[in-house]
């Protein structure tokens, strides 16, 4: 390995750190208590070197939820390989965006209910991995209009009511909402409201 090769190697060990710790600075204290400072000391290093991989908290933060996006578009892969019928692998993506959602609860509260990264989409005017998630689910409902699975013709309109469905059932879990109902049968009331999503779609 050369001199650059293994600089480059290094550089992407030392961002990689300063990742991870930034998350569990973000879980842990929030976004707006995250100071550069205290990731910079998790890792055991100064402010000054963050700012040579990062220019601002907000960067970070944008890098933290893309590595989110990462995870959650293999779980959504993973999901529905070898599946050909279009609604299976609607429902099979359903139920692996709620799992990642449950497993993963403070990351999702980053990617998708924080406002923080947004900022940094905002200066970049281009949001990549947040749209490599939907083009992912656009594309099963795509296969699905066209097969006339479902009921909505209008792909934008089948996705992103398809994806706030899913967003909504998820974070009334994550965020407490469900605390009313008999805890043993949470999991059970939100499968069968996957099945009902479906079957509500779906042509007689």
């Amino acid at each position: 390995m050369g001199i650059t090769e293994r600089k480059e190697r290094e550089r992407q060990e030392v961002r990689s750190l300063i990742l991870e710790a930034a998350q569990q600075a973000f879980i842990e204290d929030g976004y707006e208590k995250a100071s550069i400072r205290a990731i910079a000391d998790r890792v055991e290093y100064s402010p000054a070197t963050i700012y040579l991989y990062f220019k601002d908290k907000s960067e970070i933060f944008f890098a933290v939820h893309e590595l989110g996006f990462e995870k959650l578009i293999n779980q959504l892969l993973d999901a529905v390989e070898g599946i050909e019928n279009p609604i299976e692998k609607l429902r099979q993506q359903g139920y692996a965006y709620m799992n990642f959602a449950l497993e993963n609860p403070e990351m999702y509260d980053l990617m998708f209910i924080q406002n923080a990264p947004m900022e940094a989409i905002f200066e970049n005017e281009e949001w990549v991995c947040g749209h490599r998630c939907f083009e992912h689910l656009c594309d099963t409902v795509q296969q699905c209009i066209d097969k006339k699975l479902i009921k909505i013709s209008v792909l934008g309109v089948a996705t992103m009511s398809i994806w706030s469905f899913m967003h909504g059932l998820v974070s009334l879990k994550i965020r407490n909402r469900f605390k009313t109902f008999p805890q043993e049968h949470i999991q059970n009331l939100m499968s069968a409201s996957v099945e009902q999503m479906i079957a509500l779609l779906q042509n007689d």
